[in-house]
């Protein structure tokens, strides 16, 4: 396990109570799971993902990951519409492991309140908030 001062966690990223990570680009966001979740979480052996077009309100469970360890829920981290899906993960569920970020990202969504974005927390907040689980 990583120390807190070991973890990826950029910047340009906000990041959801249930260690989701979401960054913007135009219109639509990237969704992945954090540094600090993967590595919680183990060797990663298998991503279930929705299909495109599904539609989530906030908090919705939208896929599961199954590491050497255990299955682990997804929850959306704002309401949307799935507009793609990372199908590397299919063949290659480590790359979350290996790079939860550029590599890694899991879905792809169109928000469907992009006011929601507000809520989630910058990198500070996040690093707070997990120095405190400690």
């Amino acid at each position: 396990m990583k120390e807190i001062d070991e973890l990826n966690l950029p910047e340009d990223l906000n990041y959801a109570e249930d260690h989701e990570w979401v960054l913007r680009d135009g219109d639509t966001v990237k969704i992945g799971i954090s540094d600090y979740a993967q590595d919680q979480l183990g060797d990663i052996v298998f991503v279930e993902l929705p299909e495109v077009g599904a539609v989530f309100n906030k908090g919705d469970e939208f896929g599961t990951v199954e590491s050497v360890k255990a299955v682990s829920e997804l929850y959306i981290p704002i309401s949307g519409e799935i507009t793609g899906i990372n199908k590397s993960l299919e063949d290659s569920p480590e790359l979350v492991n290996t790079d939860p970020y550029k590599n890694g990202w899991m879905v792809q969504v169109k928000p469907g309140n992009p006011d929601e974005l507000n809520e989630l927390m910058n990198r500070n907040a996040y690093l707070e908030m997990l120095k405190g689980m400690e």
